[in-house]
């Protein structure tokens, strides 16, 4: 199957680097314990095929290649420079390779700003002659790189197969784990590999962009601690992921996200899970288990995707039908509903104790003729109904657990099953309980390219893959961004007057600014003394008769209203309105006696609902993203929310409704009705084009939001100010 066609806009500048003519290996040696020595060993023995240079003022020859005394001294112009010298010498040795005409440098060396502000400072010192000089960096701190199809072997790994993964790990022993792995399942093979190290210059949305651009790279694969450019990194993996698969495992949380936020949104904000969504958002395999990331990557690579998420199971024992039964179900896909007919041809195949209910126990019906496995996955593969068919037992060890008679049917089977896998655009996995063993009939599937895994687990986890890539790409298409809106010059001198005062929008302004731009907000009032508190009773109560009222402080000083006793509820008429007023003034100035107090607002109680939040943050790694979730003083207990890249598509704004497991409630439960769906999407997409207007908004909470049959009302809302944010070109035009 092949990846959906595209391209990138731009060619990278790092095919040149990482895939050089010429390489100069500063610090080459003769020391078998330096790597200076097996870098020379790793480009002698893989037979590399440019010219390679070996710079050592106290050697003549090195491996039997001629030395040279420093870099300027090498004849020729090598594209690449490895550089096996300690810290203090890399400044200068950059300025060399500059004035050589070398375009690229990998740094091994440590000692830079992951030690503190010394090295720092040697960090900018080194990247200050690298811009002067045009040469970009790879590292510093870094494990090193290979190219195994222009056998550049930096490493000197051993034993490691030419093939289409391509690896970016900040962890070298990451690296040598999935070197060892691969080796063991002997199949996989890699094409680039590149450790990051302190991503001065170059990051990981470069690399990622090399590696789509790579046409020995089928299947692009991650291992992340952290990005320095999160939000570039996301745009590069959306253009990459349309044209092939994007597999990344993100150790730990966004540590440099993390932030002392007073929003629930930026006590949210910063945490894997929102790394996690952010990604898969742009087109992303995630990964949560290192030893995940390989069968994944495999199996994407030669599957590539499946149309959905219905799987048809069939096993050649009840309990591991079962075991994989529960797994696809924890991992969101689906048994497939197979069609009578399907059922049917199944029956003339098996015996009459077999189940053809999904997941179809064979019952024996295979034990002495395996090669029926084969035709019980063409039977079901034909099944509008089924977007992959995942296949469990013990195939390929009949022969081994039965009679040694049963290899060629065995065999036959295997024939049939890569018959099969050309024939259809169904993704076709394998679990084996003898893969460990590799007979030949598991052999035979591998080599044809059919995946093959020692673990369901690791089975499900490709299929849910399979199934999350193939739904992503069927909408790519309805994932381009909504359009965004102007600000609004009075808008926008109401934020820069906040900032002159050092404070946050009051909630009065907050929801001006939602109302203004096309967000439903009920009609609200100021109350800042008796007569206005009486205007306000007449004004509610020629509305709508004796409405309930929400009462609530006005201060810039009191963040947390409800803590302060700031908040009443269900107020009817004036009296009581009055007896509130004084109640939360009275409560408020206990609360904070300092605390400046511009008045109470008065709003109609919001419609019975269900309460959701919207929030914003503009995370320090990815920019602004968007929050939603089941609302209400339990959303940081729960924490049962969706996040989102600003800005958003209306692809992504549905996504995020459909992704929390509160879900079922927004769709009726008990009697109640579904809330309006559709008008809680356009809330979360005007949201976003407002924080795409208003560089000065910092965070924003709606909390709650009631929504109902009828639409939704905004319940309160706050939006923090950044205090140095500039204005936009549109602003300053304004």
């Amino acid at each position: 199957m092949n990846p959906i066609e595209g391209h990138l806009p731009t060619r990278s500048p790092l095919h040149e680097i990482l895939a050089p003519a010429g390489i100069a290996v500063v610090g080459a040696s003769a020391d078998p314990t330096k790597r200076g020595y097996k870098a020379m060993v790793g480009l002698i023995k893989d037979g590399y095929r440019g010219e390679i240079y070996p710079v050592n003022p106290k050697a003549d020859m090195i491996l039997g290649v001629k030395a040279w005394p420093s870099v300027t001294a090498i004849p020729g112009t090598p594209a690449l420079a490895l550089l096996c010298t300690p810290a203090a010498t890399v400044p200068g040795l950059i300025a060399e390779c500059g004035r050589r005409g070398i375009k690229g440098a990998v740094i091994l060396a440590s000692g830079f700003a992951e030690t503190g502000e010394e090295g720092a400072a040697l960090e900018r010192e080194m990247m200050e002659k690298a811009r002067a000089h045009g040469v970009r960096i790879i590292g510093p701190n870094t494990s090193g790189i290979f190219n195994l199809h222009h056998k550049v072997n930096l490493l000197s790994l051993d034993n490691v197969k030419p093939g289409d993964v391509g690896i970016i790990s900040q962890s070298g022993n990451m690296l040598l784990s999935l070197a060892l792995e691969a080796q063991h399942n002997g199949q996989v093979g890699f094409s680039t590999y590149v450790g990051p190290g302190n991503q001065s210059d170059i990051g990981f949305n470069d690399y990622l962009r090399y590696l789509g651009e790579d046409h020995h790279t089928r299947v692009a694969t991650l291992y992340v601690e952290g990005f320095r450019d999160g939000r570039k990194f996301l745009e590069v993996a959306r253009e990459v992921s349309a044209m092939k698969p994007v597999v990344v495992y993100k150790s730990g949380s966004t540590a440099a996200g993390q932030k002392a936020a007073s929003s629930h949104t930026g006590a949210l904000a910063g945490s894997y899970a929102m790394t996690v969504d952010l990604l898969k958002q742009s087109g992303v395999s995630v990964v949560h288990q290192s030893d995940e990331i390989l069968p994944v990557a495999e199996g994407l690579g030669l599957l590539q995707k499946a149309r959905g998420k219905r799987v048809a199971v069939i096993a050649d024992g009840g309990g591991q039908a079962t075991i994989a039964s529960d797994r696809l179900a924890e991992a969101g896909l689906e048994l497939a509903e197979l069609a009578e007919s399907t059922r049917a041809k199944l029956r003339e195949v098996l015996f009459p104790q077999a189940s053809t209910v999904n997941p179809v126990d064979v019952a024996g019906s295979t034990d002495a003729n395996p090669s029926l496995l084969a035709t019980c996955m063409e039977i079901v593969a034909a099944d509008d109904n089924v977007d992959s068919v995942f296949l469990v037992g013990m195939f390929g060890g009949y022969s081994l657990r039965f009679a040694e008679s049963l290899l060629g049917d065995e065999m036959r089977g295997a024939e049939a099953m890569v018959d099969l896998s050309n024939a259809t655009e169904k993704p076709l996995v394998i679990y084996s309980l003898y893969t460990p063993v590799k007979p030949p009939a598991l052999r035979r599937l591998h080599e044809a390219g059919l995946p093959v895994y020692a673990s369901i687990e690791h089975a499900v986890r490709v299929l849910s893959a399979l199934g999350e890539r193939g739904q992503y790409l069927a909408q790519y298409h309805r994932q381009s961004r909504e359009r965004s809106v102007d600000p609004m010059p009075e808008l926008t001198a109401m934020f820069q007057q906040a900032q002159s005062e050092g404070r946050d929008l009051l909630e009065y302004e907050a929801k001006r600014l939602l109302r203004e731009h096309g967000i439903e907000v009920p009609l609200e009032l100021v109350v800042r003394n008796e007569a206005e508190l009486a205007d306000a009773a007449g004004r509610f109560a020629g509305e709508s008769g004796e409405t309930p009222l929400a009462m609530k402080v006005v201060s810039k000083d009191i963040l947390h209203k409800s803590d302060a006793g700031g908040v009443k509820l269900n107020v009817v008429g004036e009296a009581a309105m009055r007896d509130a007023r004084e109640a939360i003034l009275a409560s408020c100035r206990e609360y904070d006696a300092s605390a400046e107090i511009e008045g109470v607002l008065v709003t109609p109680m919001a419609q019975k609902g269900v309460e959701v939040i919207l929030g914003v943050i503009r995370d320090p790694i990815f920019g602004p993203v968007l929050m939603f979730g089941l609302g209400g003083i339990f959303v940081e207990i729960l924490e049962d929310v969706a996040f989102r890249s600003i800005p958003l598509s209306r692809f992504d704004a549905e996504s995020m409704v459909d992704q929390i497991k509160a879900r079922k409630i927004l769709g009726g439960v008990r009697g109640e009705k579904a809330v309006d769906k559709a008008s809680l999407v356009d809330l979360l997409l005007k949201v976003s084009r407002i924080v795409e207007a208003y560089p000065a908004l910092s965070e924003l909470d709606l909390n709650p939001v009631i929504v109902n049959a009828d639409g939704y009302a905004v319940v309160d809302a706050r939006v923090i100010v950044d205090r140095d944010a500039e204005p936009t070109d549109k602003d300053a035009d304004a």
